[in-house]
């Protein structure tokens, strides 16, 4: 595609109030962080999580099945499933856990599905029309003051969208016909994914949170779903990265590696740690966190928990 095609990338759409000294605005910042799910607040699943991601960093959570990974991503973008009883999130100086799960992606923040569902008789293109057209609208935004035909009140054009999707097809190396096709409907597990990176591309998110990018992939799904993420890093884009293996992370450089158990981070490190845990498992690090319990349990190898994630 020829330079001159190219569009702009989207001007950063920061509410119209003032901005907090809690936080640094290319920061995501997570201060001890307690969640439960809302059938059965009696469980706490998230313990106090403290994290810092920075616009430009990749971080990378790592647990076993039930640590909380899957829950600290819904939490983050506002589930509806679970409830935060304690702690604060910001995101560009702002106390993001008042905003609505939408607000929250308008702001920059997008998540990726460890699942993602499909949508019969919903093209790719149309989904992603929509979705861009909701990313670009101001979170302060009137009802008269948003028009999706008009690029000044927050909308992008027939045309400019075909141009933007085609780049983003090109980078991403998928084929045409991929556009016009139902979301997820008869999608591969890989074609999901790819689907999600096709997103991330076309939405430009300044913070992405990807859930489980890799679950059920084989290695070659895996190396093209990782070359998609790996094409859209920049220092404008923050990833958080939840993950139970270390293999993604073969093709995925992190900047930081964390271990999380019981709903807390019990170690931080760069990517040997990622590399340690391949070579020992989580058994060592969880005795070193105090964690005998933890510890006989992973060395157990019990199996993958089915049904709701956590």
């Amino acid at each position: 595609m020829n330079a001159d095609t190219t569009l702009p990338a989207l001007e950063p759409q920061t509410p119209q109030v003032a901005l907090t000294a809690a936080a640094d605005d290319r920061e995501l910042v997570v201060r001890d962080l307690h969640v439960v799910p809302v059938a059965d607040r009696s469980r706490e699943i998230l313990t106090g999580i403290d994290l810092t991601v920075r616009q430009g960093e990749v971080h990378a959570i790592m647990g076993r099945n039930g640590s909380g990974k899957t829950t600290l991503a819904y939490a983050l973008m506002g589930h509806p499933a679970y409830e935060v009883t304690r702690g604060e999130v910001f995101w560009k100086g702002l106390d993001i856990l008042k905003l609505t799960p939408d607000k929250r992606a308008r702001l920059g923040i997008f998540l990726a599905f460890q699942y993602p569902t499909a949508i019969p008789g919903l093209s790719v293109a149309s989904f992603l029309r929509t979705a861009l057209n909701a990313r670009r609208r101001p979170i302060d935004a009137g009802q008269g003051d948003w028009d999706p035909s008009d690029m000044t009140k927050g909308g992008i054009k027939m045309g400019d969208f075909r141009r933007l999707m085609r780049e983003k097809m090109a980078l991403l190396r998928l084929d045409d016909a991929f556009a016009a096709r139902y979301v997820n409907e008869g999608f591969s597990g890989g074609e999901k994914k790819r689907l999600e990176m096709l997103q991330m591309a076309v939405l430009q998110p300044e913070m992405a949170i990807l859930d489980e990018t890799d679950s059920g992939l084989d290695i070659d799904a895996l190396r093209t779903v990782a070359e998609g993420v790996n094409a859209q890093l920049s220092p404008e884009l923050g990833v958080l990265l939840i993950t139970h293996y270390q293999r993604l992370l073969n093709y995925i450089t992190p900047d930081h590696v964390h271990v999380l158990a019981r709903g807390r981070i019990v170690k931080s490190g760069g990517r040997d740690l990622a590399l340690r845990l391949e070579q020992e498992g989580y058994a060592g690090i969880l005795r070193e966190a105090g964690m005998p319990d933890e510890a006989a349990a992973a060395e157990a190898s019990e199996p993958v928990e089915e049904g709701a994630p956590v």
